[in-house]
């Protein structure tokens, strides 16, 4: 999974992932944006929750805890942040949502597995400073990133098309923070499972939004000649 963010990385510097304000023709059929999201971000939670339960831990209450972690985010993501989002009449490529159906499943199965079978989490794992500091910038990440999606969600009026800048808070300093968000968010579980799943997944959600949170500064700066030219893409003050 590492080799294949930095292979990922490389691709999307490039190439912009087709969908959402980026979307264009030549990626083969399309669907519906909405069915798009639930299709791909589904496995992540159902395909997580299924491989959990055949762990020899899964009754355990360490993994039980990571189990509700992982599960707010994708929860939402699979069940809720469809329904959040206007997407009538939008479509996105087949494509898209069939690699991420996959990768989905890959990086269940390799978390899901480690946390509820191959992993060690005693009780005491709780206690532990590691899991203390990785929870807390867990749910830090969670924040942001649901934050940021209700701005995005609520720049338009009803019944209005197109695209404004968003202003407030991270927005004034970062393009994405949504996508710093959800980078903090699996920093936050590598370290609370203190593992190589964890690690990997941390580092190939960097890998694959940072390069879109780049793509994603360029067409702001585009279509907006007034945007602030002293905003970064995805780390304050930084990049």
């Amino acid at each position: 999974m590492i080799a294949t963010g930095i292979v990922t990385a490389l691709a999307l510097r490039s190439v912009a992932a087709p969908y959402g304000r980026h979307a264009r023709s030549g990626w083969g059929p399309s669907i519906p944006s909405r069915l798009g999201w639930i299709l791909m971000e589904a496995p992540a939670s159902l395909a997580f929750l299924g491989i959990y339960l055949a762990g020899d831990h899964r009754a355990a209450t360490s993994p039980l805890v990571l189990l509700s972690l992982w599960q707010l985010h994708y929860v939402h993501r699979a069940f809720v942040y469809p329904f959040r989002i206007r997407a009538s009449g939008k479509t996105m490529p087949a494509s898209v949502a069939a690699m991420a159906i996959a990768f989905n499943g890959w990086n269940a199965y390799i978390n899901a597995r480690w946390i509820s079978h191959l992993g060690d989490y005693p009780i005491e794992w709780l206690t532990e400073p590691r899991f203390f500091i990785g929870a807390a910038v867990f749910l830090a990440g969670w924040g942001v990133n649901m934050w940021a999606d209700t701005v995005l969600l609520h720049l338009r009026k009803p019944g209005e098309t197109g695209y404004r800048v968003p202003r407030g808070w991270l927005f004034e300093v970062v393009a994405c923070p949504n996508y710093l968000g959800e980078i903090l968010e699996w920093i936050g579980w590598a370290i609370a499972t203190w593992s190589l799943p964890g690690l990997a997944f941390a580092v190939y959600t960097a890998a694959n939004v940072g390069p879109r949170a780049g793509t994603h500064l360029e067409w702001y700066r585009a279509q907006f000649p007034d945007y602030p030219k002293d905003r970064k893409a995805l780390i304050p003050f930084v990049w």
